[in-house]
């Protein structure tokens, strides 16, 4: 089977806590993966490794079956090779407009090599427009701190579309939501696999994991405990297995 991304035999730790160890994992293109345990089960590890914010000790990560080099792989070239992770503080500057936010580290130049405000102010209306926004009166002049919680999610996520990302990697994206935020939220990540691109996200929300993922990967105590087709099974059997690797 062709996966978009894989992660073979990946071990990561920090001093004598072993984080990781020996994990597989891998995802088809245009599927949601729900990643799944208890804290301190290694998720976060996971997708930090895999966005490139930390270097695994060993193990191999491919994406469209490249073989991606342990010393080069960072969060640049990670966003190069497609992959693109919004994590749960969001990190925006609030009191910024959000065509700042939208560009923060990747500006769009002109052929004199400065900040293209112009074109960046453009671009911004055009997320804001695709994914919605607009009909809140969001502008790319608002600041982000008027944005609800679900809305600055979905900025994000639009930015990581605009940045062609092949890979969403969702950290909490609903966490301290209101139901129909949390809906809203969601409904973003359908929308970037209904194009034919991947998801992977983490939730301690086991109703918002079994609304939104084909495939459950459940890591217990830095080990994969199992991976699970939600075809193949129902919310209760799903919430069996996880007590299961809570042990």
């Amino acid at each position: 089977m062709d996966y978009i991304l894989e992660m073979r035999s990946i071990s990561k730790s920090f001093g004598n806590v072993h984080a990781l160890r020996g994990v597989d994992f891998c995802l088809r293109k245009g599927e949601i993966i729900a990643l799944l345990g208890d804290n301190g089960a290694g998720k976060s590890t996971l997708i930090k490794i895999m966005s490139g914010l930390y270097t695994q000790d060993s193990g191999d990560i491919f994406m469209s079956k490249e073989k991606k080099r342990v010393s080069s792989w960072n969060v640049r070239s990670a966003r190069e090779s497609g992959i693109e992770t919004v994590y749960q503080d969001r990190a925006l500057g609030y009191s910024q407009p959000l065509w700042r936010n939208l560009f923060a580290g990747r500006h769009i130049k002109n052929r004199f090599g400065l900040i293209d405000v112009g074109a960046e102010i453009e671009a911004s209306q055009k997320i804001i427009d695709d994914f919605g926004l607009s009909g809140a009166g969001i502008s790319p002049q608002t600041p982000a701190l008027v944005l609800s919680g679900g809305e600055r999610q979905g900025l994000a996520i639009g930015r990581a579309m605009y940045f062609r990302a092949e890979v969403v990697v969702l950290d909490e994206p609903t966490t301290a939501l209101a139901v129909n935020e949390a809906e809203y939220v969601l409904n973003f990540a359908r929308r970037v696999r209904d194009e034919g691109r991947s998801v992977v996200i983490i939730t301690h929300s086991i109703d918002h994991a079994w609304s939104i993922a084909d495939r459950f990967v459940i890591l217990s105590h830095g080990r994969v405990f199992g991976v699970c087709e939600k075809k193949d099974l129902s919310l209760e059997s799903l919430m069996l297995k996880l007590r299961e690797a809570s042990r």
